[in-house]
């Protein structure tokens, strides 16, 4: 009796030591840190940059775009993510939320309800773009206007479901990039999107966001899709082709809406394992201001040429120069507005 005792109090003791092992294992600890400068020919005198660039925006000075450490919790049923940052990316990018939260990256906590089938809640990664606010996952140092005038991350609950070639999720939102719901508004938003990978080589997506972004007694509904395709051409060569689209009602209850685009297209070429390049072409299209408030109506055309070495796993060393231009005078310059704007950055990453 005393040696099933023994055996069961061992028994039981080491599935306890197990669980915790395997609870230790399902829990990762990460980092990130994003340091850069930047140089504007148009020399703002405040050091900010223009307005519709929220990610390495500040002029001739040495500063943190993004850094933060996160937590992430992974078994069979459950999973979450808890990300905690600081930098100008948060600084510009979440300046309209509760002080609180203006340092929370993520926030969130899923559970599979079935087979593939997820149930995510909180603050996540938007489900639009191809860009992050992570620099080093994307082929430019900065973010393509596209990115930059769409969300980087929501809130709200997301139902997805992930099989072979296809991942699909619905969304209801608290609005467009918002932690916090405007105020007076009670109406929420949605969001879907269809991911197609017929190879390893090929990620078609299409995301969309519907929703009002105003007070309810003013409600404006704004329509918005994202359509982007990633191709790995050759060993060496690889292509992103996006388009933004999106409308809004002039005012309520109105039938005129009112439109904004955007195409970009991202050509990378990898020298060496270590050593890549890319060049972006690019145009913003926003004549009304509905994304974009400027003196003039807004139809930027971008280009930009990037260099990337990785010094090792953990180390990203970038640079960029890039040139905007319009035919009216949008970008600031001297207290006043010019219709171009040069400018040169260069960023150092780290990942843990």
């Amino acid at each position: 009796m005393k040696t099933i005792i023994t055996a069961f109090v061992l028994s039981a003791f080491a599935s306890t030591v197990y669980a915790q092992t395997d609870s230790t294992k399902a829990l990762t600890i990460s980092g990130y840190a994003e340091v850069y400068y930047a140089y504007d020919f148009n020399r703002p005198a405040n050091h900010t940059m223009d307005g519709f660039l929220s990610n390495h925006n500040r002029h001739n000075e040495f500063n943190l775009n993004l850094g933060f450490v996160k937590a992430a919790y992974q078994t069979d049923r459950v999973r979450g993510n808890m990300a905690l940052m600081a930098g100008t990316y948060a600084q510009y990018n979440l300046a309209a939320e509760p002080e609180l939260l203006r340092h929370v990256y993520e926030a969130n906590i899923g559970v599979k309800l079935a087979k593939d089938f997820w149930l995510d809640a909180g603050i996540m990664p938007s489900h639009i773009g191809f860009e992050s606010a992570v620099g080093k996952d994307n082929w430019t140092l900065s973010r393509s206007l596209l990115a930059e005038n769409s969300p980087y991350y929501e809130t709200g609950a997301k139902l997805s479901y992930a099989t072979g070639k296809w991942f699909f999720s619905g969304l209801v939102l608290n609005g467009w990039q918002r932690i916090r719901r405007v105020e007076g508004n009670q109406t929420p938003a949605f969001g879907w999107q269809v991911q197609y990978k017929p190879s390893e080589r090929i990620t078609l997506n299409s995301s969309s966001f519907v929703g009002n972004d105003k007070p309810d007694s003013t409600r404006q509904m704004r329509y918005f899709h994202n359509l982007y395709g990633i191709f790995q051409l050759s060993s060496k060569w690889g292509l992103i082709a996006g388009f933004d689209s999106g409308w809004e009602q002039v005012s309520q209850g109105s039938s005129t809406l009112k439109a904004w685009y955007s195409p970009v297209a991202i050509l990378r070429y990898s020298v060496t394992d270590a050593f890549s390049m890319a060049v972006r072409g690019e145009y913003y299209q926003d004549k009304e201001g509905v994304i974009i408030s400027s003196p003039a109506p807004f139809k930027v055309y971008g280009f930009s040429i990037n260099a990337d070495y990785r010094v090792s796993s953990a180390v990203l060393v970038r640079f960029e120069a890039r040139q905007l231009s319009s035919p009216d005078n949008v970008f600031q310059k001297n207290g006043s507005y010019t219709n171009t704007n040069t400018s040169v950055k260069t960023a150092l990453c780290l990942a843990l």
